[in-house]
């Protein structure tokens, strides 16, 4: 199915945006558009929407599955406000973001589905679900100039870190189990990241509810739903593994001659495989077993 703007996706195509759980796939370049799809599809998401320019294109078998969405421009700004803008005409219904050549993984993905974990999720009486973006990255910036290989993808193996996160309205005293992430390559190369978007840290799946409204640091307007654990017990967290930091800093043209390699001594093989995140304490399951 395929809508020409996201005004017609919500006016036509609202049997689709509440066949939840719903992944929301913004295409801000052509890398790896077939594989973010097909990667969600096996997560068992019943809805899968890719937001796209027009010159895009997706496998014919792709095309047929999931719906396609004319967006000219889906980044930044853009892409806050079509996600508020599906919320408010779906409440109730479980929906993920995230873009081009990013990867969700959460406990157990390789043997339960992501409806599954919802599902103990909301029996949990919680309506967001923390995940964390872990940077992957080529070994080989010669090889793979656009920084992005699956075969052989890299991600560093330590040196992430929580800040508190401070409450202006509240004499800057810490927020109740909120805590600012940080690592990777935003870490790393941070003399070329702005402060404001050095966080690794997205509030990814969200029961969509009126009022609800995502901001530009990937949080919520409901304090609630940027907590990362309920006041009773730690809370399922995911990881967003993507190569879109990567993929930025050999784009930008203010980065791009000061990198000449991703890797140090901390790089590890990804090995697309849940328990490998668990191990490194990039993601945890909670009470789910």
């Amino acid at each position: 199915m395929r809508f020409d703007s996201v005004s017609q996706l919500i006016q036509n195509g609202k049997s689709e945006l509440q066949a939840g759980p719903v992944a929301l796939i913004f295409m801000e370049d052509d890398t790896e558009i077939d594989t973010t799809l097909r990667h969600h599809i096996d997560l068992g998401f019943t809805t899968i929407i890719a937001f796209m320019p027009a010159s895009f294109t997706m496998a014919k078998d792709l095309a047929e599955i999931c719906v396609r969405v004319t967006l000219e421009n889906p980044r930044g700004d853009t892409v806050m406000r079509t996600v508020n803008q599906i919320n408010d005409v779906a409440p109730g219904t479980w929906f993920y973001y995230c873009f081009n050549s990013e990867y969700l993984f959460f406990p157990f993905c390789e043997t339960r589905t992501v409806g599954e974990m919802l599902a103990f999720q909301t029996e949990e009486r919680r309506d967001a679900i923390l995940s964390y973006v872990v940077d992957l990255y080529a070994p080989d910036l010669k090889v793979a100039p656009n920084a992005v290989s699956l075969e052989d993808a890299q991600l560093d193996r330590s040196g992430y870190y929580a800040l508190a996160r401070n409450d202006p309205q509240n004499h800057n005293h810490p927020k109740e189990r909120q805590l600012n992430f940080y690592g990777g390559l935003r870490w790393r190369f941070e003399e070329h990241v702005p402060a404001e978007r050095r966080k690794i840290d997205r509030i990814s799946l969200f029961k969509a509810a009126p009022g609800l409204q995502l901001r530009e640091d990937f949080t919520f307007n409901d304090e609630e739903f940027n907590t990362y654990a309920c006041p009773w017990h730690n809370n399922i967290t995911a990881a967003i593994c993507s190569f879109r930091t990567a993929k930025a800093l050999k784009r930008n043209p203010g980065s791009t001659f000061a990198i000449e390699d991703f890797k140090w001594y901390n790089s590890t093989t990804f090995e697309w495989h849940s328990r490998q995140l668990l191990d490194l304490g990039l993601m945890e399951p909670g009470q789910w077993f």
